[in-house]
């Protein structure tokens, strides 16, 4: 009586290693994604956090108008889902449902970890040439999709490796252009150079135009908006109170910022470039001293606050009492 072939230990661990990825990898994009949603900037080591938070903050980090994290996050959670689902059927009681089941799971991870590691090995390219910064999040989240996939190819005996290719290959081909339709305006900055028309909401404030192309050190972003009385007489007042807003040019919330006030008004705040010009990836030594962690941050009255601030909401936090008929409004 011949002996029992002994099964590899990667198909009988495979589904559950996939699933511990998946699952680390919705925890990152999860507080990726709700860190963003807040406003707030994420805890990053490399260069006092600057170069994650430019690489976050980008025009790549944002999809159809949500964050590119919160996609990672759902695509994540669904790999964890077709990973650990046919655990859960009793092998005893329902051998055929359980091998149905994984048999429809395996061709699912395998479109789900190609689709997602063509993707991350586009934004690799994004960070490597087009940004050129270092973002750890971005490279630990591509080396989870390529583990993924790895771990699908050689997680199971597969009985027809054509069906790998097939499947890997049509997958790959629609990410890759699916990838490219959806970043073609950021790509291509001729497609989105036309000025946005300004339509007045029934509150009688405009919403503001957001940052395309690359910025350019040391200013950013060009301001495109106008300033009216308001605006210009807010911001004389923070600057005659002592008020200072700290910021970098990289960042799509300074810009936000500053199209809050529009050109002319922006002029008289007292502005805090903490990017160093040098190396944009390391913070200002300024800035450090000051005890900046993100932003934008204003510093009224000795005390600091993080984020795009509306401008009703400065007149309120430095107590202005003049004009406050603000032309812009965030999106």
């Amino acid at each position: 009586m011949g002996r029992k072939r002994s099964i590899p230990w990667i198909y009988r661990w495979s589904r559950p290693i996939i699933g511990a990825i998946a699952i680390a990898g919705a925890i990152l994009t999860a507080y990726l994604t709700i860190t963003k949603l807040m406003g707030g900037e994420v805890e990053c080591s490399a260069d006092g956090g600057a170069s994650c938070s430019g690489v976050l903050n980008s025009e790549y980090a944002t999809v159809f108008g949500l964050p590119l994290s919160l996609f990672g996050c759902l695509a994540y959670i669904s790999m964890a889902v077709f990973a650990l689902s046919p655990l859960l059927v009793n092998s005893d009681t329902s051998k055929k449902l359980r091998k149905d089941i994984e048999n429809w799971t395996w061709l699912l991870l395998l479109a789900g970890s190609t689709a997602m590691a063509v993707f991350s090995g586009y934004l690799m390219y994004v960070l490597a040439f087009k940004i050129q910064a270092v973002c750890y999040y971005c490279i630990g989240s591509a080396l989870f999709a390529l583990s993924m996939l790895i771990l699908t190819i050689l997680g199971r005996d597969w009985e027809d490796i054509g069906q790998i290719f097939f499947t890997g290959i049509i997958v790959a081909v629609m990410t890759l252009v699916g990838t490219l339709g959806v970043y073609a305006n950021v790509n291509n900055p001729d497609l989105a150079a036309n000025p946005e028309v300004e339509v007045v909401d029934a509150d009688g404030m405009i919403k503001i135009p957001l940052a395309k192309g690359d910025p350019k050190p040391p200013k950013g972003w060009e301001i495109t908006t106008n300033s009216e009385a308001a605006e210009i007489a807010l911001a004389k007042h923070l600057t005659a109170i002592g008020a200072e807003k700290y910021g970098a040019f990289w960042c799509p919330h300074c810009y936000e910022q500053k199209q809050l006030f529009g050109e002319e008004a922006f002029k008289e705040v007292n502005y805090v470039e903490c990017a160093n010009l040098a190396n944009p990836r390391q913070q200002s030594s300024a800035c450090r001293q000051a005890g900046i962690t993100s932003y934008p941050t204003w510093k009224i009255n000795g005390k600091l606050y993080p984020g795009t601030q509306t401008l009703q909401e400065l007149a309120k936090l430095s107590d202005y009492q003049g004009e406050q008929t603000f032309k812009y409004k965030l999106r």
